[in-house]
């Protein structure tokens, strides 16, 4: 498929690949307000190329240079012209992670922007593990030492403790390589998420909106995905029992489910349980 980078108003940059109805997704929390290079864009688009089959992808980033004190909403405003001036009309949008907090602003404040909402491994605010966890990463990075800041998010990415050693590892491997040469957006970024709540706002929420996430998701909780997907009217939610926060990016059944709600079916709602999962 051919692939065009570009740079929509507000400076926010973007990857555009496929074909049919605009998708807008919103990137999760980086190191740097980038459009990925080498093996990091190769396994991005290799992720989004089923959603690429039916729809035009667009990947949008937050800008490079972030303000001092930018909020949630101040991203939400940034993206809302950016759509509007690129597609001059409502698009559906996926958010992943803090992309999803910042679509979820979106239809919160803009709710013209959005035709249809899909929140992957995202809802209304962090939980308070998943807010320490990136105030961790904040300060570490801060001090100058990234490599060791990436891996306080390990506890609340993994689904078990075995799956919190592996990610460890791996990010103790990798976080080297990913230190941002600077790292002021990331950290802005960081401090916007971390004051982040539009739970008592989803009421204002118009699109169609389907919250998909892992039960054992500790950068939120099973009780904030739930808190989000019913404060939405007609909101449903996708909890997948044995996922952790990583799981659904990288499951083909989330990814069918999602491309089913895009495509207008219905997508009954899963919502483990204490003791085990539930559907209707």
């Amino acid at each position: 498929m051919e692939l065009v980078e570009g740079t929509l108003t507000g400076g926010l940059p973007y990857l555009a690949f496929g074909g049919g109805p605009a998708l807008v997704v919103l990137a999760g929390l980086e190191a740097e307000n980038v459009n990925p290079t080498g093996a990091a864009r190769a396994r991005e688009l290799r992720g989004l190329r089923a959603y690429a089959r039916r729809h035009r992808v667009h990947v949008v980033r937050r800008p490079a240079g972030l303000p001092a004190g930018v909020t949630m909403a101040d991203l939400a405003d940034l993206h809302a012209r950016a759509l509007a001036d690129r597609f001059g009309e409502p698009v559906d949008v996926l958010g992943s992670s803090t992309g999803g907090s910042v679509a979820l602003q979106l239809a919160v404040d803009h709710p013209e922007a959005v035709r249809r909402l899909v929140l992957l491994s995202a809802a209304c605010r962090l939980s308070d593990p998943g807010r320490a966890a990136q105030r961790r990463l904040a300060e570490r990075t801060a001090a100058g030492d990234y490599g060791r800041g990436i891996v306080e998010l390990a506890p609340v990415m993994a689904a078990t403790a075995a799956g919190t050693l592996v990610m460890r590892a791996g990010l103790r491997l990798a976080g080297p390589a990913m230190t941002p040469a600077d790292p002021t957006d990331l950290l802005r970024t960081i401090e916007a998420e971390d004051a982040f709540d539009v739970c008592d706002r989803l009421g204002a929420v118009q699109a169609p909106t389907l919250v998909v996430a892992g039960a054992r998701d500790g950068y939120y909780s099973p009780e904030l995905f739930r808190r989000t997907a019913a404060g939405v009217p007609g909101g449903r939610l996708r909890l997948y029992p044995r996922m952790g926060h990583v799981g659904p990016f990288m499951s083909r059944r989330v990814r069918a489910d999602i491309l089913r709600f895009l495509a207008g079916e219905h997508v009954g709602v899963v919502a483990p349980t204490a003791r085990g999962p539930g559907a209707d």
